[in-house]
């Protein structure tokens, strides 16, 4: 088995690779390895941390075989706790989160530490291409509509001239990022009642209210097997992300947005919950239904600093609207995409 060495030139550093994982050890090398294959101007330590959500299949002692520091939690304690355990225990100036089912690029990290060393941006993240297809986007940063659900840009669509250039972005994907340890100084770690999927929009609506934006970096290229650790359209998966869709209305939308954008909420609900029905997802949407509504209040009331920001939030809002209506508009409609559009009456009078 390869073992993780990173060799940098130039100026000192100190760069902390966290990937939190649960089972699937078979993932780990493959991730290990394309860390250790990194090559940047940079010279300085690094470290890879493992935080492994109570495995059942070796992995903790296959990563520290593969030369990675593994935090082992005794369950499954979810993603975004996994993850805050690794940035907490980090030492590094820079942070990269890597979801345990991607790949990078050898000059991935290279890439981004050149866009933020030019832009002084907080975060910078890549273009995810399918695994499998590699002329396939997976995603090219995340965006969220006024009706509170979100999409991975560019997903499932062919890569091309649409995702090859650069922008500025307030949602940093989980899944592949590199991160200034301010950054979560100032915004705050992951938000722990998000067990898994959405925890990186929460963390991109604080990054909008605190003005903390990232970039979006075409030539830094990661592949993503999406899905491999909870599976394609899980029951759980479906079930986890009604209720955070839930939650994160709860949680940032100020009653005057909730009544501004209430149609649009109410479309993009009702289509997610058509689309989770669709795919024999039923009892998963329900039982997502029942948890976001039964945490609702008590988190609004938790959170109500966060909401004190309506026309930002709004603003940030039409603005991502617009991203994934633009994208939509210079490709094939998603089924999704194309009834929210002409339902919820999109202002750029989107055609479908």
């Amino acid at each position: 088995m390869s073992r993780v060495r990173l060799r940098f030139t130039k100026r000192a550093m100190t760069v902390s690779f966290i990937v939190p994982h649960r089972n699937r050890c078979d993932l780990l090398e493959p991730l290990l390895s394309s860390i250790g294959r990194q090559r940047t101007s940079f010279n300085g330590e690094t470290e890879v941390i493992v935080v492994d959500n109570g495995s059942q299949d070796g992995s903790p002692r296959v990563a520290r075989e593969l030369g990675a520091n593994v935090i082992s939690l005794s369950r499954n304690e979810g993603v975004s706790r996994a993850l805050n355990r690794g940035i907490q225990a980090a030492r590094g100036e820079y942070i990269v989160l890597l979801n345990n089912d991607v790949e990078i690029s050898p000059d991935w990290l290279q890439r981004l530490f050149a866009d933020l060393d030019a832009t002084q941006a907080w975060f910078a993240t890549g273009k995810l291409l399918n695994f499998s297809e590699r002329r396939r986007i997976d995603g090219t940063g995340d965006a969220v509509c006024r009706g509170g659900t979100a999409w991975r840009l560019g997903h499932g669509k062919d890569d091309g001239p649409l995702f090859a250039l650069p922008r500025d972005t307030y949602f940093p994907s989980a899944t592949a990022t590199l991160f200034r340890r301010s950054f979560f100084d100032k915004v705050g770690l992951y938000e722990e009642a998000f067990f898994a999927y959405l925890e990186d929009v929460d963390l991109g609506f604080r990054a909008a209210i605190e003005d903390t934006p990232g970039r979006y970096v075409p030539e830094a290229v990661a592949y993503h097997c999406s899905g491999e650790t909870t599976g394609r359209w899980s029951a759980q998966m479906v079930e986890w992300l009604t209720c955070h869709q839930l939650l994160l209305l709860a949680k940032f939308y100020p009653a005057s947005l909730l009544a501004k954008f209430a149609w649009q909420i109410i479309v993009a609900q009702s289509l997610w919950a058509v689309l989770a029905f669709s795919r024999g997802r039923a009892l998963g949407w329900l039982r997502g239904l029942g948890c976001g509504l039964r945490r609702f209040v008590a988190l609004r009331r938790g959170s109500q600093s966060l909401r004190a920001h309506a026309s930002r939030l709004a603003g940030v809002l039409t603005s991502t609207e617009s991203e994934i209506a633009h994208i939509q508009q210079q490709t094939e409609w998603d089924t999704y995409w194309r009834w929210y559009f002409k339902l919820a009456c999109h202002p750029m009078g989107a055609k479908t």
